[in-house]
């Protein structure tokens, strides 16, 4: 079953990164990574087209408490999404009594390949386990995007099924889906 989440005044700290809720003062963080053809895409939203669009994005964050902002050397680099799971995707999980959430996560393409995302997952599920006593974590990524595949194996998640999965612009994608459960 999905847990309930609640970011306010988490503040995550790891050797590069501090994960935190998002606030006002992100926008233009969030507008510029967010902007970038290509980098919404991997998460099944297309780029954003204005500021306006951003603030009804950074305003969603702020209000539901579940999204963490990554900031790198003071800067808002990313996402890190705390998000509900459809129950009746995994029946094969038995998962009916179990507490667990999905994540998901986005990262400017100016700092792809440095590390930077399995460090920020890894702490949230430390987090999530440890704190919140999460049983599972779900996590998926389309097909097409190698990098969440390897941020994905490097944390340790265990490959379940490959699903359709329609994106917010309306493509039918296939996303591979795992779960990593608490040892």
């Amino acid at each position: 079953m999905n847990a309930p989440i609640d970011i306010t005044g988490v503040v995550l700290r790891t050797e590069r990164l501090v994960l935190r809720p998002w606030r006002e003062s992100d926008l233009g963080d969030l507008y510029e990574y967010a902007r970038v053809d290509g980098v919404g895409q991997m998460a099944g939203w297309l780029p954003h087209r204005s500021v306006d669009e951003s603030r009804e994005i950074l305003d969603m964050f702020i209000r539901e408490k579940k999204t963490f902002a990554l900031e790198y050397e003071g800067k808002g680099v990313g996402s890190l999404g705390i998000e509900t799971y459809e129950e009746e995707r995994y029946p094969e999980l038995d998962l009916v009594r179990k507490r667990g959430r999905e994540i998901g996560y986005v990262l400017s393409r100016d700092y792809w390949g440095r590390g930077l995302m399995t460090e920020a997952v890894r702490a949230v599920i430390d987090w999530l386990f440890d704190e919140v006593k999460l049983d599972f974590i779900l996590v998926g990524h389309f097909v097409r995007n190698d990098r969440s595949r390897r941020v994905i194996e490097k944390c340790g998640f265990r490959y379940v099924k490959t699903i359709s999965w329609e994106t917010r612009y309306g493509r039918t994608e296939s996303s591979m889906e795992y779960i990593l459960e608490r040892g």
